[in-house]
C-alpha cells in the first residue's frame, strides 16, 4: 500500500492520459513524449536520492511526497489534456513524478533495513505488486473517472483522496532514520558515493549494472498498446483499455510480482530476471503474429502484464542483494536510475516503430530488443566471470 502511489501517479499518465491523448488532439508521438516526461526523474533520481538517505526520516519523507503526489493528482485529472495544456501538463506530471521519486525512496529504504536477507525476493515481489498494481489500478480507475464523471476537478478529488489513503498504514511500520552524518551534507553525500563505489566495482554490482540497462523485461510496450489509435488496430475501445490496461492489469501485473519474487527464492534473482525476460520477447512475438482481433489484445495484454510483474519482483530482488542496507534508498535508485533508462529509451522507440512500421512490427522491435539484451548480458558474464581463489602457502603456527 505504501507504494502503491508511485505506480498510481505514472499509472494515470501512462494509461489514462496517454489513452486520451490521440482523442483529445495530440499525436502518438505526443502521448509518447508525455509519458517520457513522467519517466525521465525516474532515469535521473539517483542525483537526488542522498537527499533522502541523509536528512529526514523515512516515515516524514513519506508523509510529504504524499501530499504532493496526491496534489499533483488532482492537477492532472483537473486541467484539461489537449494541444493548447500540453506544456503546462507536462510541467505539472514532471513535477508529480520528482515528489514520487521521495515517496519511493523512503519505501525502498524501509525494506533495506527492515527486511531480513532470506525474506528479499518475497518482499521485492510484494513490493512490485503494489507498484505495478498502483499503475494498473490508478491509470485504469483515472480513465474510468475521466470518462464517467462530469468535470476533471471531481476525478482529481477521488484519486488525491485514495492516494493520501495509502498513508494509513504507515504507523504499522518502525521508522527509518536518517543516515549518520558527520559534518555537512555535502560531506555525506560524499560518503555516500564512496559507499556506491564500492559497490558498483564489485563483479555483482557490475553484473547487476549491465542487467539494468540492457532493454530486458522493461514493459514498455505496454505505453503504446494502451494509446487509442494503437488500440483501435485491434479492434478495441475505450472500455476495453480501461479493463485490460487498467484494473485487469493491475491485478495481474500484482499476482505477477508474487509469483516472480517467490520464484527468485528458488532459482536466484538474477538468473530469474533473465529467463523472465525472455518470455516477455516471446509473448509480444506471439501478440504480433497472431490475428487482430480484441481477444488477441486482451490475452495478450493480460499476459504482457503478468511477465511484467515477474521481470519487476526480479529486478528489485536482485538490486537488494546487491546493495545492502547502508544508504540505501541512493544504491537502490543508483540501480532503479540505470533499469528506467530502457523504459524511457524503449518507450519512444516502440512509439516510432509504430508510427513508421506499424503495431505488429512494433512489437517485434520489443522482441527483438529483449533478445539482444539478454546477448549483451551473457557477454558481460563471460567477461566478468568470478575469479579462482589463489592458493595461500601454510604458515607455521606460533605457540
Amino acid at each position: 500500500m505504501l507504494i502503491a502511489p508511485f505506480g498510481a501517479t505514472f499509472g494515470f499518465v501512462s494509461v489514462a492520459l496517454a489513452f486520451l491523448a490521440t482523442r483529445k488532439g495530440l499525436t502518438v508521438a505526443q502521448g509518447a513524449e508525455l509519458i517520457a516526461v513522467g519517466m525521465f526523474p525516474n532515469v535521473w533520481k539517483f542525483f537526488w536520492a542522498p537527499l533522502a538517505d541523509t536528512t529526514l526520516t523515512r516515515k516524514r519523507w513519506y508523509l510529504l511526497s504524499c501530499i504532493l503526489c496526491a496534489a499533483g493528482m488532482f492537477a492532472m485529472a483537473a486541467v484539461p489534456l489537449g494541444p493548447p495544456t500540453l506544456g503546462p501538463m507536462g510541467v505539472i506530471v514532471l513535477v508529480t513524478s520528482v515528489a514520487a521519486t521521495f515517496l519511493g525512496f523512503a519505501v525502498e529504504a524501509m525494506i533495506a533495513h527492515l527486511t531480513p536477507a532470506a525474506d528479499r525476493g518475497r518482499v521485492s515481489g510484494w513490493f512490485q505488486a503494489g507498484n505495478l498494481g498502483g499503475v494498473g489500478l490508478g491509470g485504469g480507475a483515472g480513465l474510468w473517472l475521466l470518462t464517467n464523471l462530469p468535470a476533471g476537478w471531481q476525478t482529481g478529488l477521488v484519486l488525491a483522496a485514495l492516494t493520501l489513503g495509502c498513508a494509513a498504514v504507515l504507523p504499522l511500520l518502525p521508522d527509518v532514520v536518517a543516515e549518520p552524518r558527520d559534518g555537512s551534507l555535502a560531506g555525506a553525500i560524499r560518503a555516500v558515493a564512496v559507499d556506491i563505489w564500492q559497490v558498483i566495482r564489485s563483479r555483482d554490482g557490475v553484473l547487476c549494472a549491465v542487467l539494468c540497462f540492457v532493454p530486458v523485461g522493461t514493459g514498455a510496450a505496454a505505453g503504446v498498446l494502451t494509446q487509442a489509435e494503437v488500440a483501435a488496430f485491434w479492434g478495441v475501445g475505450a472500455h476495453e483499455v480501461e479493463l485490460v490496461q487498467g484494473l485487469l492489469t493491475g491485478v495481474i501485473s500484482m499476482v505477477g510480482c508474487l509469483i516472480g519474487g517467490y520464484g527468485c527464492r528458488f532459482f536466484g534473482a538474477r538468473t530469474a530476471y533473465v529467463v523472465y525476460g525472455a518470455i516477455m520477447a516471446s509473448v509480444t512475438a506471439a501478440m504480433a503474429v497472431a490475428p487482430a482481433n480484441p481477444a488477441t489484445y486482451m490475452i495478450f495484454s493480460l499476459a504482457y502484464a503478468l511477465v511484467t510483474g515477474f521481470c519487476y519482483a526480479a529486478f528489485s530482488g536482485f538490486v537488494f542483494d546487491a546493495i545492502g542496507a547502508g544508504n540505501a534508498a541512493t544504491k537502490y535508485n543508483g540501480f532503479a536510475s540505470l533499469s528506467n533508462t530502457p523504459i524511457w529509451y524503449m518507450g519512444l522507440l516502440l512509439a516510432a516503430a509504430e508510427i513508421l512500421l506499424g503495431p505488429k512490427n512494433m512489437l517485434l522491435t520489443e522482441s527483438a530488443c529483449g533478445v539482444l539484451g539478454i546477448l549483451g548480458f551473457a557477454t558481460a558474464l563471460l567477461l566478468w566471470r568470478p575469479q579462482p581463489a589463489r592458493a595461500v602457502a601454510a604458515e607455521p603456527v606460533s605457540t
